[in-house]
């Protein structure tokens, strides 16, 4: 999947496409921007909630947990010289401690929490 971007109609407002679907992403008035969007930081913390709830439920459903849902919320910013994400997960449910704590331990391995916590590569090509 290519993910492209292009200048949008505010003065920092970005378009986002991902194949058929089509974001902005913009910054605060402040920092210049019409706040027309979620800045980028906020898509990336974004991902990692949709990908910790997805993961979550697709193993509890499996398992036959009596999770009737899961909400995730993530703190993110600078932090001297790393840039954190705090993640905080609530389950709804009839669940046991254990259930989880196996749930916790699945989060951690959703496909985006594993892409930031392991090695990255960026390539770039100025065409």
């Amino acid at each position: 999947m290519e993910v492209t971007t292009h200048r949008g109609q505010g003065p920092l407002q970005q378009v986002i496409e991902i194949g058929p679907h089509r974001l902005l992403t913009d910054l605060p008035p402040a920092l210049g921007g019409e706040d027309s969007g979620p800045e980028p930081h906020d898509l990336l913390a974004a991902a990692l909630a949709a990908c910790t709830t997805l993961t979550v439920s697709l193993y509890a459903k499996r398992k036959g947990y009596a999770l009737d849902e899961v909400r995730v919320s993530i703190r993110h910013g600078q932090e001297g010289e790393a840039y954190t994400l705090h993640r905080s997960i609530h389950y709804v449910g009839a669940l046991s401690e254990e259930e989880k704590q196996r749930l916790t331990d699945i989060a951690n391995k959703c496909p985006v929490h594993k892409t930031l916590s392991g090695q990255i590569q960026i390539t770039t090509e100025a065409i």
